[in-house]
């Protein structure tokens, strides 16, 4: 079935359950998780019939064998008892209480699986009786005949459309899925270990599984996923991500900052992450011994440079990390200025992506995608770096929000492959942007999207890893442009000027200083 109707099944079961959500008593957030456990259970009990007929095709004729768990566990699919079949629940008698019955499906299901154990919501007992049954019954429409990852899809739709209608809490959970699949194409997962120290809700890993998997190979013979995450219910959510697409991982609940839950360094081929922005209040002193940050603790009370470091310390000798940062780390200055500085000069910091407005639940400014690559110290790359200026590559959703279409995500990875020699791709229909902007098969330099700049001109610019600096700016003819478009970008200029303001005022009062000190 074509992608377009997938979609339509995602909207109208979206449309349905908003609308149940709108006439109960539930706020968006206690409403989320019990109905992604719902897909969950839809999608666990598919596998469990799908695997059911196969089982018993094989069973030679005449056989007393009785099918059991193990047949199940040997084909990797969750083990269900008879009332946690959803067929089962659906066709309970009218006085039965069915917030009870799905809480019971639920405890069942974690009783014989050990690796859902504690993850399952077992808050049914909250709806009303008339919401739970028609929220069985819309899931029940889901069409078995789909081909493809159909409940990942609808899990993953449900999902960021969580994301937005709770807002920045949302954005706690949820990166937007243009932008991680953006990183996994940049970053090109194709086999080892994957960790991401703020993995949400299991995003990164998804969609690394299907970069294998489009590269004709099997996620689970080329991939291991760890994550790290501080709240349990984001982890409940990661971990049934996790299995409505097939995969396991390990997952594990700890503060990022003070646990290294994984003992990261030096350990995996590839990190994905988006960390929270500019967080303040991180304890220092309990870091001081913390053989993650090579390049020492940032000193102001910003913790952008200690993720960026945690990051690079978790790769192995040939790793990749790519990961959504504030732009303001690009330029910030004093001792984020010193490590940044030590790091190109390492040749640790490969690819850098300007990403426009509104891309994110919780912040509307720009951000930018940093692309680190340790193994990029033996190639002929290793005094360059890619900067991307995609600003102007988007989708417009809706007003407040805004995407990129598969042919641009494919578009903007294929820079980064002519940059690095590597064969170009074309099967999300990228195949007019390349020729219109590549027509020769070769990357070259474009004023306004891309730059390869040297260490030595890099060092000019101040160790600056804004992309806007070097990119320069395309020739177009004049517009009026989009108001708050162009409010947001003066508002992003803004914050650059005030972080260059704050660093000469110090300056300033340091020599200030120095000459009162020198006269007394």
């Amino acid at each position: 079935m074509a992608i377009g109707n997938n979609n339509e099944i995602e909207k109208k079961l979206w449309a349905a359950a908003d609308q149940l959500r709108a006439n109960s008593q539930l706020s968006s957030q206690e409403y989320s998780v019990p109905v992604l456990g719902l897909i969950f259970l839809r999608y666990a009990d598919h596998k469990f019939t799908e695997a059911e007929k196969e089982i018993t095709k094989k069973q030679p004729a005449g056989s007393r064998r009785k099918i059991g768990k193990a047949d199940y566990q040997a084909k990797g699919v969750m083990y269900l008892p008879d009332e946690a079949r959803y067929s089962y629940l659906l066709n309970l008698p009218e006085g039965k209480n069915i917030g009870k019955a799905v809480n019971d499906a639920m405890k069942a299901i974690e009783s014989e699986n050990d690796e859902i154990k504690g993850v399952l919501p077992q808050t049914y007992t909250r709806f009303e009786k008339d919401t739970l049954i028609a929220l069985l019954k819309q899931f029940s429409n889901i069409p078995m005949d789909i081909e493809g990852d159909v409940f990942g899809k609808i899990y993953e739709y449900f999902l960021g459309k969580f994301a937005m209608s709770e807002g920045k809490k949302g954005g706690e959970f949820f990166t937007p899925t243009s932008i991680v699949k953006l990183i996994v194409d940049v970053i090109e997962p194709f086999h080892g270990r994957i960790y991401d120290p703020a993995c949400g809700s299991g995003g990164m890993f998804v969609q690394s599984a299907k970069f294998v998997e489009r590269h004709k190979k099997r996620p689970s013979a080329e991939i291991s996923v760890f994550g790290e995450e501080k709240t349990a219910e984001t982890i409940r959510l990661c971990k049934m991500n996790l299995a409505v697409h097939g995969l396991s991982g390990d997952i594990k609940q700890g503060n990022t900052y003070y646990d290294d839950i994984h003992s990261s360094i030096g350990k995996f081929d590839f990190v994905m992450a988006n960390p929270p922005f500019n967080v303040n209040g991180v304890d220092k002193e309990k870091l001081k011994d913390d053989k993650r940050f090579t390049y020492g603790l940032p000193k102001p009370d910003n913790a952008n440079y200690i993720w960026i470091q945690m990051f690079l310390s978790a790769l192995n000798d040939k790793g990749r990390a790519g990961f959504v940062m504030a732009n303001s780390a690009s330029d910030a200055r004093q001792s984020e200025l010193e490590i940044r500085q030590k790091m190109i000069e390492d040749n640790h910091v490969d690819v850098m992506i300007s990403i426009g407005s509104n891309f994110f639940y919780t912040v509307t400014l720009p951000c930018t995608l940093w692309f680190l690559d340790k193994g990029k110290k033996k190639t002929d790359r290793k005094d360059n770096i890619l900067f991307i200026d995609a600003r102007q590559i988007y989708n417009q959703i809706d007003r407040a929000h805004r995407d990129f279409l598969p042919e641009q995500i494919e578009f903007i990875s294929n820079i980064v492959r002519l940059y690095r020699g590597e064969d170009i791709e074309t099967d999300a229909g990228s195949e007019e942007l390349m020729k219109e902007h590549f027509s020769k098969g070769k990357y070259r330099d474009i004023d306004g999207l891309c730059k390869v700049e040297t260490l030595k001109e890099i060092k000019g610019h101040g160790y600056s890893l804004n992309p806007g600096r070097y990119v320069g700016v395309a020739e177009k003819e004049e517009d009026d442009g989009d108001f708050y478009e162009r409010l947001e970008e003066l508002n992003e200029e803004l914050e650059q000027l005030n972080i260059e303001a704050r660093d000469l005022e110090e300056r300033i009062a340091d020599n200030v200083a120095k000459l009162m000190e020198g006269q007394g």
